[in-house]
């Protein structure tokens, strides 16, 4: 454990995450001064693993979206600082250094982001749109929350607060294959479809075409994916198809209403 004075919180939430979690946990466990862990209803070894590092376990299966459940998460947190991180993530030594470094002398009103390096398809991913991809997890507990939004949710900034970024990469080990990625892709088109439901959004079939046919060419050309070769191109196809599931659910759910 750490014996810096402020103390830092590694927070995740978590179901059915045995295969990645004990290097996910390897990687943070010298800077934390606590590990919390909310599961929303693994059948896996995810409890047992866990365990090993920290008897600060919870459970919540009644599943809000992924923000809510970030923020029943961050309840559980007593430390100064927490750091979000999830279970298929990894800390690189240079970006724990540089945790490490913030904590010395830490910041007022301050949120850290940090720059996210994916693996994919057996290779890291430096173009599509992936890299850097800077996500806000670092920051003092009592300063904000994340959102309440059911997928792609957000730190919420407050006015005035300043938001830096850290040295060195988070590693995202995101699908071992193409069936996961399939899944995930899935869940995540149908949460962000619900969501936009909910606040009134319509679309046309028109736009679920133009928006799926423009992400190709934003992926491979403008955000350079070809740079990231066979992947890259693989990459750039699927996210049409993610990017019409999405749009495309969101359509038929409004089409189901305008029937009733």
């Amino acid at each position: 454990m750490t014996t810096q004075k402020t103390t830092l919180a590694v927070a995740l939430i978590v179901k059915n995450e045995a295969r990645m979690l004990t290097a996910c946990l390897d990687s943070v466990k010298d800077i934390a001064n606590e590990i919390i862990i909310l599961d929303s209803g693994s059948s896996d070894d995810t409890e047992a693993i866990a365990r090993r590092y920290t008897d600060k376990f919870y459970v919540n299966t009644e599943w809000p979206g992924f923000g809510r459940q970030r923020q029943l998460a961050q309840q559980y947190v007593t430390a100064d600082w927490i750091l979000w991180i999830d279970a298929d993530e990894q800390l690189t030594p240079e970006l724990a250094a540089s945790i490490r470094e913030v904590l010395a002398n830490p910041p007022q009103n301050t949120i850290f982001e940090v720059a996210r390096l994916s693996w994919a398809f057996g290779q890291f991913i430096h173009h599509s749109g992936w890299y850097p991809g800077y996500v806000e997890r670092f920051y003092p507990t009592a300063l904000t929350r994340f959102d309440e939004a059911l997928v792609h949710e957000n730190v919420i900034i407050p006015p005035g607060a300043k938001v830096k970024r850290l040295k060195g990469d988070l590693l995202h080990y995101t699908y071992n294959n193409l069936h996961e990625y399939l899944i995930k892709s899935a869940n995540y088109a149908e949460a962000w479809a619900e969501q936009r439901f909910r606040k009134g959004k319509k679309n046309s079939l028109a736009s679920v075409m133009m928006h799926s046919i423009g992400r190709f060419f934003r992926t491979y050309f403008i955000k350079r994916g070809f740079l990231d070769g066979k992947a890259g191109l693989l990459l750039a196809v699927l996210s049409v198809q993610s990017v019409f599931n999405k749009h495309a659910i969101l359509w038929l759910k409004n089409r189901e209403i305008n029937r009733k």
